[in-house]
């Protein structure tokens, strides 16, 4: 027991001994390599500002009195003047009758469509090709999330598939077609006056997007009290939640809608009432909006709020209520450096049009190409905490490009230098 506690004890040790000795060859590499290097990438830097505010919009809620409630409408789906936004059922069976109903006038579509193109099918050759290619559409639309035409899609698959049975003799005939589209269209005439009374509609008074989120925020916030805020009725809106949410959804009545934040003095100094800012929008949204500054408001405590209004994406930002922007003043784009792998570099060349020796100061990076070492000259754009954003100052195989690797730390560098590991 004893020899097995021995032998335990021993090969723990040894272990031990053998990561000591891997990581202090691992810092002793470290600290001995003369050369630290790091990739050039593409980079923008933001002359920006972080903004917390609250969306507005012009929106009446939706309300129903009780019942079992299906919305019919999709977020941020237009919907007309008097258009269904919602089915209100008296009870389960009234629901499932109107599943049934669905299903029957679907059905009846497709059969209209079969009856109606029944005549026009040239070879069984020429429909197999047509469902082939309604199938096709069908994914297409599918993988890329675009469901505008379903609907129709779904149809078209569903009657060639029929027209197919008419085509190849399979039993059913043209009166066969008929027939079940009349036996079809009496079923559904018969159980919609029963499931009348059992289903109400809620639909729009006006038109308008289409929201399902109610926060209680459409009776507080409107495009009239929003130039009212201040900092503090700002700040007291945005840690509450509203009044209470309620009903079966929304619509938003009008295009425009605006965004209200409380900035600091320094900040609004910069805007201008009437021109035009640029937002980005985070989370769900993730868009670069440019916005009009419609109102700077007065000062309280070193902010003011401004508001925000824009006309665009409204379809995108219906969810959307308390969120957080970066307004952007100013952007730079190019390649980012550390500051430590710039350097500037005397060179001594002779001037062909006059034969005299000219000494130039140039500016630039020393990169890793291929275990040799290139200098490539570059221009500073801008600058940041321990970076510069650069470009080329040149063109061709010499130019800095995204994804060279820049050697941040060395002695003795200079162009064309065979670096030895």
């Amino acid at each position: 027991m004893k020899q097995g506690k021995s032998l335990i004890t021993f090969v723990m040790v040894a272990i031990a001994a053998a990561l000591c000795v891997y990581f202090g060859f691992y810092a002793f590499r470290t600290l001995d390599d003369p050369y630290t290097t790091t990739l050039a990438y593409q980079y923008t830097a933001n002359d920006s500002v972080e903004a917390d505010g609250i969306l507005v919009r012009k929106e009446q809620v939706l309300t129903v009195e009780g019942g079992i409630v299906e919305v019919t409408r999709g977020e941020g789906e237009k919907v007309g003047v008097g258009q269904t936004v919602a089915l209100v059922y008296r009870d389960s069976q009234a629901q499932a009758d109107q599943a049934e109903l669905d299903a029957l006038e679907q059905e009846i579509r497709v059969l209209e469509y079969a009856v109606y193109d029944a005549g026009n099918v040239e070879s069984a050759a020429r429909l197999d090709e047509d469902i082939l290619q309604a199938v096709v559409a069908l994914r297409s639309a599918s993988a890329l999330g675009d469901y505008n035409d379903l609907e129709e899609q779904v149809r078209t698959v569903k009657s060639s598939v029929l027209k197919r049975g008419y085509t190849y003799g399979d039993g059913v005939t043209s009166a066969d077609l008929s027939d079940r589209l009349r036996e079809l269209r009496s079923s559904y005439t018969a159980l919609s006056q029963q499931n009348a009374a059992a289903t109400t509609r809620v639909k729009a008074a006006q038109s308008g997007v289409f929201s399902s989120l109610v926060d209680g925020y459409e009776s507080l916030l409107t495009p009239e009290t929003v130039f009212q805020l201040t900092p503090s009725s700002l700040r007291e809106l945005m840690a509450g939640d509203g009044a209470g949410g309620g009903g079966v959804g929304k619509l938003i009545t009008a295009d425009r809608w605006y965004f209200a934040a409380a900035l600091p003095q320094d900040v609004t100094q910069r805007l201008r009432e009437g021109n035009t800012a640029k937002l980005r929008f985070t989370g769900d949204f993730s868009q670069d909006v440019d916005m009009r500054v419609d109102q700077i408001g007065p000062v309280e405590d070193g902010k003011s709020v401004v508001v925000f209004s824009s006309d665009r994406y409204l379809a995108r930002t219906t969810l959307l209520r308390r969120q957080t922007a970066e307004l952007i003043f100013d952007s730079w784009s190019g390649l980012r450096v550390p500051k430590e792998a710039v350097r500037m570099v005397t060179v001594t060349y002779e001037d062909k049009s006059t034969g005299e020796t000219v000494e130039e100061n140039r500016l630039g990076i020393y990169a890793l190409v291929g275990g040799r070492v290139e200098f490539k000259r570059i221009e500073v754009v801008t600058e940041g905490g321990g970076y510069y954003v650069v470009r080329a100052a040149g063109s061709g195989s010499s130019a800095l490009r995204a994804g060279d690797e820049i050697i941040v730390q060395g002695t003795g560098l200079y162009d064309g230098q065979l670096l030895e590991y």
